[in-house]
């Protein structure tokens, strides 16, 4: 009886010190959209924070998520954080350009060489420098995320050196960069929208186009595309933004829970990417796609033909933005 009672007590006696903690949070629902499906990584990365909220919160805090862009695109959701009527989105960095210009550095060819440097830069000094940039424009970058390496795939042949791009018609993002570094590359490059890419690759109105390898899979270009090229010729982050306007009207202990909730998601997040792109790259082998690495050298005599596109866009992306990242850079590799 005794024991019960004890139970009991510090039952109660738990359950009185958590009610003060938890007053320091507001009931709110929180809105957050992206463009991907809820099977993504991403999906796994929302559920932990959502897990992490409920925890942290007592549930007061509550995420409610939007997949495949079904509550709008990335570029209109994050202007609707910018106004202050919408709270979050996870988009990738490059429909950003047009609001924060810097950002178009993580779409320049080849500046990553792998995950771990990607990681080292983003999330050190060179990411806050960013964050501060968006912070300016209007949203609150909580944490980088992963959309990941984008790779070739064609209809007639390897790519196995600068060469082989020659005369290949290539669907790539309405992007400049992208655009300015495929032609470069000596490829006829066309921009499209996305949606339309597979009737185009299906009716050899292109030969190819380019994407991390679940994307390849999900949207299965492999029954339309022969060849698949690891190119990695271009890593493009995640960013999970929070509505500023939205973000100053939180107390302090909100702020510090959202933070920490996007970051724990990162790394879920970031792993089960790494995880799934593994798999569908042996997937799309066992598929049929004739899958090439590119050699060390030959990644290197790609960077150098695709110098004059830094030469050409970093004007525009800015200087200090640009030499931010290759100095991070730099560091992570030891230099």
């Amino acid at each position: 009886m005794f024991k019960r009672r004890t139970l009991v007590t510090l039952v109660a006696g738990a359950l009185l010190a958590a009610a003060p903690a938890f007053a320091q949070f507001a009931d709110r629902t929180i809105k957050f959209t992206n463009g991907v499906n809820e099977d993504h990584p991403v999906g796994l990365g929302v559920k932990k924070m959502q897990e992490v909220l409920a925890a942290k919160t007592g549930g007061k805090m509550k995420i409610v998520a939007f997949w495949g862009g079904a509550a709008g695109g990335d570029l209109p959701a994050t202007q609707a954080l910018r106004a202050g009527t919408q709270e979050m989105v996870c988009t990738s960095s490059s429909p950003l350009v047009g609001i924060v210009k810097e950002l178009g550095v993580f779409d320049l060819p080849f500046l990553f060489g792998s995950e771990k440097e990607a990681d080292a830069v983003l999330d050190g000094p060179a990411g806050q420098y960013f964050n501060k940039k968006l912070e300016d424009a209007g949203v609150v970058n909580l944490a980088y995320w992963e959309n990941g390496f984008r790779n070739l795939t064609n209809s007639k042949h390897p790519v196995n050196k600068v060469e082989d791009f020659q005369g290949v018609k290539v669907r790539v993002m309405q992007n400049n960069i992208f655009l300015d570094t495929f032609k470069t590359l000596g490829t006829n490059a066309v921009p499209m929208a996305f949606g339309e890419v597979f009737t185009a690759l299906e009716t050899k109105t292109i030969d190819g186009q380019e994407n991390p390898f679940v994307t390849i899979e999900t949207s299965k270009f492999n029954e339309v595309q022969k060849y698949l090229s690891v190119t990695r010729h271009a890593y493009t982050p995640f960013l999970i933004l929070y509505s500023k306007k939205l973000w100053d009207t939180l107390n302090p202990q909100e702020q510090a829970v959202l933070r920490e909730a996007a970051m724990e998601g990162q790394k879920v997040e970031r792993a089960a990417n790494r995880d799934l792109n593994a798999k569908s790259l042996a997937s799309l082998r066992t598929k049929g796609m004739q899958v090439n690495e590119i050699s060390v050298a030959e990644q290197r005599r790609m960077f150098e033909k695709v110098k004059p596109v830094y030469d050409k866009n970093v004007p525009t992306i800015g200087a200090e933005a640009v030499n931010v990242v290759l100095d991070a850079l730099k560091k992570a590799r030891g230099g």
